[in-house]
């Protein structure tokens, strides 16, 4: 049998709370057995939605892992990109594009805040 996940773990419990709390407001039940039958309902809504809550399912690497360890029919080519190494000169400076808005945008004008 799996471990619970994290998810049902949570699930569950706020539901034993949150059912237990609304179903003795609701009963106004004081006596021994009345609690004690509102606990083990709580407790079965509790597991019973623990068990309901969606699993996670398995990621796409134990799926790829287990597509490659099938013996395949046909080897496959491998292709490796070949780069070549490119030198730029330290000293050149760096041109970046102005865009067209801004180059015509006219010099904002500056005025002396106090006399």
């Amino acid at each position: 049998m799996p471990r619970p996940t994290v998810a049902q773990l949570t699930y569950g419990s706020c539901t034993v709370i949150f059912s237990t709390l609304a179903m003795l407001l609701l009963s106004q039940t004081s006596s021994g057995p009345g609690i004690a039958v509102v606990v083990v309902a709580a407790v079965a809504l509790g597991v019973l939605v623990a068990m309901t809550v969606p699993t996670p399912k398995p990621s796409r690497t134990a799926v790829a892992r287990s597509a490659a360890s099938a013996p395949a029919s046909r080897p496959q080519p491998v292709t490796v990109p070949v780069t070549v190494p490119v030198t730029v000169p330290a000293h050149a400076p760096v041109q970046a594009p102005v865009p067209a808005s801004v180059a015509a945008a006219p010099e904002p004008v500056r005025e002396p805040t106090a006399p």
